[in-house]
């Protein structure tokens, strides 16, 4: 299935919940309003002719110069051997998404990494807490913004270039 037929199966169950639809990108995807995001997943997972059981990839993106985070779902339906890409778009100052947790597991360890390194926060995460950064941190380094402290309890963080 297409992302226009699968875009037009989700605009007739959930109506405006899933906004554009981009058929012409390498990847096609649609884009879905933030509060209708697990709505959104468990069609997709439980529609028996869309069938996705698989979130193989979930990340950030951030859009500074839009004041915009974006969180990227990639799912892919093992049964049917079809793809769609999932975008939803957050303000920056104020980063909040629910969890799909609920509905694909291996959100757990992705909705982490995306807390940690861009600041979006998931309501509803079982264990929303930092993953590669230390809980101290200030910060979220992947943020084009952020500025790299000189310092972590008085531990430099400059490093020699290796390269000559």
């Amino acid at each position: 299935m297409d992302a226009a037929a699968i875009h037009g199966l989700l605009q007739a169950r959930l109506g405006a919940a899933a906004g554009e639809c981009r058929t012409t990108a390498k990847q096609p995807w649609i884009a879905v309003n933030p509060g209708a995001i697990v709505d959104v997943c468990r069609f997709l997972r439980d529609e028996p002719e869309l069938g996705f059981d698989c979130l193989s990839n979930q990340t950030g993106v951030d859009y500074a110069s839009e004041g915009l985070l974006q969180v990227v779902y990639h799912l892919y339906s093992y049964v049917h051997r079809h793809a769609i890409v999932v975008k939803v778009d957050v303000p920056r100052d104020a980063p909040e998404l629910p969890s799909v947790v609920g509905v694909w597991p291996a959100a757990d360890w992705l909705e982490r990494e995306i807390y940690d390194l861009i600041g979006v926060t998931f309501a509803g995460h079982p264990d929303l807490r930092r993953l590669l950064m230390p809980e101290d941190w200030v910060g979220h380094p992947l943020r084009k913004d952020f500025v790299e402290p000189e310092s972590y309890h008085g531990i430099s963080t400059r490093r020699e270039s290796l390269l000559r």
